[in-house]
């Protein structure tokens, strides 16, 4: 007996024949066009230096590939363009940093120029025996303690010289009490070389020539440290190097 055939579709023949999805096929020639972009490239000879790292570059401009796919010779071309403005955007980076860093260096060297243009208006500010590269270190708290310290060493300074001028028979016992402990170490130390007699009159010259100096440029270099650390930093950048950077990074836009 033969099957009677009827209208009605078998439901699992219509499953057995549903169309897979099609995945989305890339550009045609895309596949080739990376491949040729990495071997044959025109502009990564020149782009990378030979102390530059070459597997970065092409990973930089596979990147750029697979988002903009492109699909012939030309826009090859302007994919590889793009990576070499990118990689020359980075080397300028590079230099950019470079400069700061040395510049930095040169200012943090130049104590006596760069203290006293921080405060141009504050006398006795000479950076004479400072390392700047100390206070670019201190935090806040080490900036407050530092100042502190420093008034103190001011206070028993004047105290010591106001009893050195003064005078009595004890006056130089008096006054070495009324110094710090650090500045009598200090002022031991040139007794035992014989720069100064172990009297009143040697700590007396000593206290001008060497202690009051000092004691003021400290407290000087507290009260004025945010202003010295701009400076250092300011003096450090050397703006008219940068804008020569600054325009190799910015390139004007054509005219039209």
């Amino acid at each position: 007996m033969k099957t009677a055939i009827t209208g009605d579709a078998d439901p699992m023949v219509e499953t057995s024949h549903t169309p897979s999805p099609i995945p989305e096929a890339k550009p045609q020639g895309y596949e080739v066009v990376r491949y040729n972009a990495l071997k044959h490239g025109i502009l990564s000879r020149y782009t990378v230096l030979s102390h530059e790292s070459h597997a970065d570059y092409e990973s930089l401009v596979n990147s750029l590939m697979d988002e903009h796919l492109p699909a012939g010779a030309t826009e090859q071309h302007l994919i590889e363009e793009l990576a070499s403005v990118i990689w020359r955007k980075r080397r300028v980076l590079q230099a950019e940093g470079a400069t700061i860093n040395k510049g930095l260096k040169e200012s943090a060297r130049s104590a006596k120029t760069v203290i006293p243009a921080a405060a141009p208006f504050e006398m006795g500010l000479s950076g004479e025996g400072t390392d700047i590269r100390n206070l670019m270190d201190l935090k806040p708290d080490d900036v407050a303690e530092s100042h502190q310290s420093a008034k103190h060493d001011i206070d028993a300074t004047n105290k010591a010289s106001a009893i050195l001028r003064k005078g009595s028979d004890r006056a130089y016992d008096k006054a070495l009490r009324a110094l710090l402990p650090d500045t009598r170490e200090w002022w031991q130390n040139y007794v035992d070389d014989e720069e100064y007699p172990a009297d009143a009159t040697g700590l007396a010259a000593f206290i001008t020539e060497h202690v009051t100096p000092f004691v003021y440029q400290q407290e000087k270099e507290s009260r004025h440290h945010d202003a010295i650390v701009n400076q250092t930093i300011g003096e450090g950048l050397q703006a008219y190097r940068l804008e020569k950077l600054f325009a190799l990074r910015n390139p004007p836009g054509p005219q039209v």
